[in-house]
C-alpha cells in the first residue's frame, strides 16, 4: 500500500489520535485504537506498505532476514560497539509497516516475571501485563496458561531439530543442562530455571506473522482508520506546552498532520530522533546541535542493548529452518544462540554458499553498559549518532568471556577461529518510562511525555530495564497495554 491507497480518509478534519510509526507497538496500538468507531486514527509509517512491490516475500518469509544489501525495508544506522578500541558497526531497522517485526528472526520470547518485577511501576507489574503477553498470541503448542490461544500472532516451536540446531541441542544434554519445555511458560510461582529449549517463534509454515501484518492490516477497510505510508515524521509542532501536529514528507511533498493526540511509536532511534529534534531532549545535546530546547529530558541517554560475541563453529547448517530455533539460558545471564546459518546466508536465503556456516552468538542479556544516541544537526534529515560503549563496564567484557569459554567447551573442536564483537540488535530505552519524581524518565507510566500535554511515547523507547531476553515480545505487549492509556 502506498500513501495513495489511503484508508478511510479524513479530509481536511484533524485526527483523534496520530500514531508515528506502523512498527510492533504502533500496528497494535493503531488497531486497538480504531476498534472504537467513533476513534479517527492516523498513523503515519516512514517505509513502504505491506502490498508495495517493493516489500512481496521480504516480510513474509521467516527463513530470512531481509536486511542485506538489496533490501528495501530496512533503514541501517552506524554505531560505535565499543570504545577502546572503536569497534564500529551497522545496525538495521524495519522501514516498512511492521516495522522491525517485519524483518526479524521470529524470535518471541516473552520478559521473565523478574523484568517486568524490576521495573517496579503501578500498572505494569507481571499480573497487569500477562493479559496483554496472552491477548496477542495463539501459542500452538501449549493452548493452556500461562499462554493465549485466541490471539493474531501465531507462536509455535520447532519440534524436531537437525544441522547445527541438533547437534547444539545434543551437546548441552551432554554438559549437563536440563531442556526446558517451554520458555515462555514462566510465572512469579514457578521461574524458569537454567537450560537449553526451543525458542517460541511468531512463524508459521515458515511464514513470519508480525504484529504488521497480524494486527494492522486486518484492521485497514475500518473507515477511521487511515495509513500513510513513504511518509517521514520531521519534526512535532508544539503550541502552548501541547502536542498538536506532526510536519512530514511524504510521496507528494511536505504535509502537517495534525490531532488531538499524538503517539510516537517510531522504535528506539527514530522516536529519540523526532523527539530531540523537536526540541524535547537533553539541552547540552539540542542546544549544541542549534535546535531551540522546549522541554530538558534525558532523551537518547543511557540507552541499552544485549552485547554479543559471535563464535563461528563447524557444525552442518540447518536447512530451511529459521534463522535461530533453540537456545541456552545459564543461571548468571548467558544466552547462547545457534544460529542456523551464517550471516550472509540468513540475508540472502541461500543455503548453498560454503562460507555460510553456521555460528554460536553469546548474549549478555542483563547487561550493565549503557550507550547513548545524540543529536549533530538540524537538519532533521540526519542521522543521529549512535554509540552502544559495550566496553563501558568491565563486568559485562568478563561475563562475555566466560560465556564464551562455555561455548567453546559445548562445542568442543567444532569451535573456530577466536570470537568476534557483534549486537543483538535490542536497543531500546531511549524514552524510559519511570515514577513521578524519577529523573531518568522521560515518560510516566502512562507512557505520556513529561511537561508536554497530548503526546505519548509507545515503543521499545520506553522500556525502565531491558528485558533477559529479546525485547520483540515484550514490545508488541506494550502496545497492547498501553492502547489503554491514549483511548
Amino acid at each position: 500500500m502506498t500513501s495513495d491507497d489511503l484508508q478511510g480518509s479524513h479530509g481536511s478534519r484533524g485526527s483523534d489520535v496520530l500514531i508515528v510509526g506502523a512498527g510492533s507497538a504502533g500496528s497494535v496500538l493503531a488497531e486497538r485504537l480504531s476498534a472504537d468507531e467513533r476513534c479517527r486514527v492516523t498513523v503515519i509509517e516512514a517505509g513502504p506498505g505491506p502490498h508495495d512491490p517493493r516489500v512481496g516475500t521480504q516480510i513474509t518469509d521467516g527463513l530470512r532476514l531481509p536486511i542485506g544489501a538489496a533490501s528495501s525495508v530496512v533503514q541501517r544506522f552506524s554505531t560505535a560497539l565499543t570504545d577502546h578500541p572503536v569497534r564500529h558497526a551497522q545496525i538495521m531497522r524495519g522501514a516498512v509497516v511492521g516495522g522491525s517485526g517485519a524483518v526479524n528472526g521470529g524470535y518471541f520470547c516473552r520478559a521473565l516475571p523478574p523484568d517486568i518485577e524490576s521495573w517496579d511501576l503501578d500498572g505494569w507489574r507481571w499480573a497487569d501485563v500477562l493479559p496483554h503477553f496472552k491477548a496477542i498470541e495463539s501459542d500452538l503448542d501449549f493452548p493452556g496458561e500461562p499462554h493465549g490461544s485466541t490471539g493474531p500472532i501465531t507462536v509455535r516451536r520447532v519440534a524436531e531439530f537437525n544441522g547445527c540446531t541438533a547437534s547444539f541441542v545434543t551437546a548441552c544434554g551432554k554438559a549437563g543442562y536440563p531442556w526446558v519445555a517451554d520458555l515462555n511458560g514462566s510465572s512469579p510461582e514457578h521461574p524458569l530455571f537454567a537450560g537449553v529449549g526451543a525458542v517460541p517463534l511468531n512463524i508459521e509454515r515458515g511464514t513470519r506473522v508480525g504484529p504488521g501484518g497480524a494486527f494492522l492490516q486486518p484492521a485497514l477497510d475500518r473507515p477511521n482508520l487511515t495509513l500513510r505510508t513513504d511518509t517521514r515524521a520531521r519534526t512535532i509542532r508544539l503550541r502552548d506546552g501541547r502536542a498538536v501536529a506532526v510536519d512530514c514528507v511524504g510521496p507528494d511533498g511536505a504535509v502537517t498532520l495534525s490531532a488531538d493526540r499524538i503517539v510516537v511509536s517510531a522504535g528506539a532511534i527514530a522516536s529519540a530522533h523526532l523527539l530531540m529534534f523537536s526540541g524535547i531532549g537533553p539541552q547540552e545535546v539540542l542546544r549544541a546541535a542549534g535546535v531551540p530546547v522546549t522541554v530538558d529530558l534525558p532523551v537518547g541517554v543511557d540507552t541499552v542493548d544485549h552485547p554479543e560475541w559471535v563464535l563461528p563453529v563447524s557444525w552442518p547448517p540447518t536447512q530451511g529452518r529459521p534463522p535461530l530455533e533453540a537456545v541456552l539460558s545459564t543461571a548468571d545471564g548467558i544466552e547462547i544462540r545457534p544460529y542456523t546459518v551464517g550471516f550472509g546466508a540468513m540475508m540472502s536465503g541461500r543455503r548453498d554458499d560454503p562460507t555460510g556456516r553456521p555460528h554460536l552468538g553469546v548474549t549478555l542479556m542483563r547487561p550493565q553498559s549503557r550507550g547513548r544516541i545524540t543529536l549533530v544537526s538540524d537538519d532533521p534529515m540526519s542521522a543521529p549518532v549512535i554509540e552502544h560503549r559495550y566496553d563501558g563496564s568491565a563486568a559485562d567484557v568478563e561475563s562475555l568471556r566466560r560465556g564464551t569459554e562455555l561455548a567453546r567447551e559445548i562445542a568442543g573442536a567444532t569451535a573456530q577461529e577466536q570470537a568476534f564483537w557483534a549486537t543483538s540488535q535490542h536497543l531500546c530505552g531511549s524514552a524510559r518510562m519511570g515514577r513521578d519524581g524519577d529523573e531518568t524518565a522521560v515518560v510516566d507510566r502512562r507512557c505520556r511525555v513529561r511537561g508536554i500535554q497530548g503526546l505519548w511515547v509507545i515503543d521499545g523507547s520506553v522500556l525502565p530495564r531491558i528485558p533477559s531476553r529479546g525485547p520483540h515480545a515484550t514490545i508488541v505487549m506494550i502496545g497492547h497495554r498501553a492502547a489503554e492509556f491514549v483511548s
